[in-house]
């Protein structure tokens, strides 16, 4: 069965990457979530996409720049216009606290491509082992680099290359870093690349599966899993293949 992940939580209906939004996907019976991390001014594993607060929260300038305490007083619903009240930026931790309460999995990508934020790999890394969540959590990110150090430091857990440009034999490379799958935007996940990764042994997870025609593409191919916005639609939709 593919797997449903929740972008960013069910990012369609709710403020992304909040705890209304991983709730939700939760809710509506997906099998895991898709959040992303930085490091707050004080060295604090945050949960936000973007490098500047500007589009998600009633602030400007860039997450690095302020506290956890300062990160804390913003609103990060700013793009729903208070539809769905005042929302806090969440820290790795307290997600982490919520889905020892569920068997979600999920999918945790370093935001580390703008900047390095040294240190960024170990926190996450500590933070995953405190809560033995080695078994559920994926990392990935568009810093291959990154992911070497995180499969040095903590083999025992998943890793996953992102990628949005197409690659010759994508199985291989993703082997060759030390990651157990990929994770392309469907731009570049033809049917054959999904095909032949699955049949050496390397899942497959694209991005960002809104379209229905997708769902049901990769759905027919048996694709591993997709990560989607609208967890709620792909559900429903996925309920035709079973």
């Amino acid at each position: 069965m593919t797997l449903i992940f929740a972008h960013r939580g069910s990012a369609g209906t709710h403020p992304e990457n909040t705890m209304s939004a991983f709730k939700e996907a939760a809710r509506v019976g997906a099998d895991g979530i898709e959040t992303d991390v930085q490091l707050s001014k004080d060295g604090e594993v945050v949960i936000i996409h973007d490098e500047k607060l500007n589009r998600t929260t009633n602030a400007s300038g860039f997450v690095k720049d302020r506290t956890l305490m300062e990160l804390k007083t913003l609103n990060a619903s700013n793009s729903y216009k208070g539809k769905m009240g005042n929302e806090r930026i969440p820290t790795l931790e307290e997600l982490l606290i919520w889905l020892k309460k569920n068997q979600l999995l999920c999918i945790i990508e370093l935001k580390n491509t703008l900047f390095l934020y040294p240190g960024l790999e170990e926190k996450v890394i500590r933070l995953i082992r405190s809560y033995e969540m080695e078994e559920r959590i994926i990392i990935s990110s568009f810093n291959h680099y990154s992911l070497v150090n995180c499969h040095q430091l903590a083999p025992e857990i998943e890793t996953a290359p992102l990628y949005r440009d197409g690659l010759f034999m994508p199985w291989i490379y993703a082997k060759a870093i030390g990651g157990s799958a990929i994770h392309p935007n469907i731009r570049v996940a033809s049917d054959i690349i999904i095909q032949s990764s699955m049949c050496a042994g390397v899942p497959v997870r694209p991005y960002t599966i809104n379209k229905e025609s997708d769902m049901k593409r990769l759905y027919s191919l048996r694709c591993s899993a997709i990560i989607t916005d609208f967890p709620e639609i792909a559900k429903r939709v996925r309920e035709e293949f079973e």
